[in-house]
C-alpha cells in the first residue's frame, strides 16, 4: 500500500522527541531552581533560619544538597528522585526564602 504522507512510526518518533525535549526542559529548569535555592541557603546567616523558626541553616543545606544529587540521579528524566527534589526545592522557595530574606531586610512598608 502506498507510500506517500508521514508514516504512523515517524508520527510516533516525533512526539517521542517532543515529550522528550519537554521533559529535558522540565528537568533543566527544576535544576536551576534547587541550584539557585542552594546558593541562596548558602549566602544567608545561620541564625535568620532560626529566628523565623524554619530548620537550621545546616540541614538546609543537606536537604538542598541531597536535591541536587537526586536530580543528577535521574539527569533529563522525571521520577521518583526528581519530584522529592522538586517537592524540597518548591518548600525552600516557597515557605522558607521569602521569611529569612524578610527577617534579614526587615519589614516593607
Amino acid at each position: 500500500m502506498g507510500g506517500g504522507g508521514c508514516s504512523y512510526h515517524g508520527g510516533v518518533e516525533f512526539a517521542q522527541g517532543v515529550t522528550g525535549l519537554i521533559v529535558l526542559v522540565l528537568w533543566l529548569l527544576a535544576f536551576g531552581a534547587t541550584i539557585f535555592a542552594l546558593i541562596h541557603a548558602l549566602r544567608q546567616r545561620p541564625d535568620a533560619f532560626t529566628a523565623v523558626d524554619k530548620l537550621t541553616k545546616p540541614i538546609w543545606l543537606a536537604i538542598l544538597g541531597v536535591a541536587v544529587l537526586l536530580l543528577l540521579l535521574s539527569f533529563a528524566g522525571l521520577g521518583l528522585f526528581a519530584f522529592i527534589a522538586i517537592i524540597a526545592t518548591g518548600i525552600y522557595l516557597a515557605d522558607v526564602r521569602p521569611k529569612v530574606d524578610e527577617i534579614q531586610r526587615g519589614p516593607r512598608w
